[in-house]
């Protein structure tokens, strides 16, 4: 969690367009939020889109806009949320569910901060910052057809993994203790103690819904606690974690052992020194060599002999 926290200030005071990757409830959405309150845009507005919930048929008109008359119900002029958020942030949560017109209009505002709203020939600058999140793996969208290849690099010029909470069970009391005492006052509830038995338990599970699961479960514990000593009326069960592939992890290392890999080439495997790959990835050069070795990164004998020491990690 540190050094995802020291990437998301390392990026954020840049206009670099983030892709954020993780499971379903790890907190993508905060990130997003942190990035843009940390921007020079802070100022500015900060619009949230989630891709699911905009069917096929409008979620072009509600990103880039629309004029009165473009299709049989638009009985007015609407203005996008690319242009309500000029000179601030675009957050498009769960960017993998875009149809395929929405990505080529995408696609020309990262590259050229223009568009045109439906049913207009005007073309409307913006200067916007993108943040992206999805929890699919974007790599196999591109190879199935689903998702243009040129998109996806324009996305992942600094992507960034959010870890599952079965991954930080240090963090789960810190984090039940936060969301009960938020959850009482909502609920109008006094929780005075909760039993290191509730505590141990929650720290047992595995947790396949993330955070959100956690404030879930917090939550109804709360309503149906009697008093003020929590209680856990209804188990946790660990089937649901048996449903739960565990390729979404895999995916989003190779995302970033891919990208890591990509700096490496266009630096010739220089990891020091100001056009090493360690400067372009924003990092120290032991932190590029730990991450190296943790991904398992090395130089093979077919790479070509290029500028400065080679990476031997």
């Amino acid at each position: 969690m540190r050094y995802m926290r020291f990437r998301l200030e390392q990026v954020a005071t840049t206009d670099a367009t983030v892709l954020l990757l993780g499971e379903t409830g790890t907190g993508k959405g905060l990130a997003a939020e942190l990035v843009h309150r940390l921007s020079r845009r802070r100022d500015s507005r900060f619009i949230s889109v989630d891709c699911t919930s905009l069917p096929a048929t409008l979620i072009e008109s509600e990103l880039f806009g629309r004029e009165r008359g473009a299709f049989t119900d638009a009985r007015t002029t609407q203005v996008g949320r690319f242009e309500l958020a000029d000179r601030g942030t675009v957050f498009l949560d769960e960017i993998g569910e875009l149809p395929a017109d929405a990505q080529s209009k995408l696609l020309r505002v990262l590259q050229h901060g223009e568009f045109e709203r439906l049913g207009s020939p005007r073309t409307i600058h913006v200067d916007v910052r993108v943040v992206a999140a999805t929890n699919r793996n974007l790599a196999e969208e591109v190879r199935a057809g689903r998702f243009r290849r040129d998109l996806y690099y324009r996305l992942s010029v600094f992507p960034i993994t959010m870890p599952p909470l079965r991954e930080r069970g240090n963090d789960i009391t810190d984090l039940a203790h936060h969301l009960i005492e938020r959850l009482a006052d909502k609920h109008h509830k006094r929780i005075d103690c909760v039993p290191p038995s509730v505590l141990e338990h929650l720290a047992s599970y595995n947790w396949p819904g993330n955070v959100r699961e956690l404030e879930n479960v917090l939550e109804r514990a709360i309503i149906t606690t009697p008093d003020t000593t929590l209680r856990l009326l209804e188990p946790l069960s660990s089937e649901e974690l048996d449903a739960v592939p565990s390729a979404p992890t895999t995916v989003l290392v190779d995302v970033e052992r891919a990208h890591i890999l990509r700096v490496l080439h266009a630096s010739g495997w220089r990891i020091e020194g100001p056009r090493g790959a360690a400067t372009a990835l924003g990092l120290r050069p032991s932190t590029l060599r730990s991450r190296m070795r943790k991904l398992g990164i090395r130089r093979t004998a077919r790479e070509s002999v290029g500028p400065g020491p080679i990476a031997v990690v």
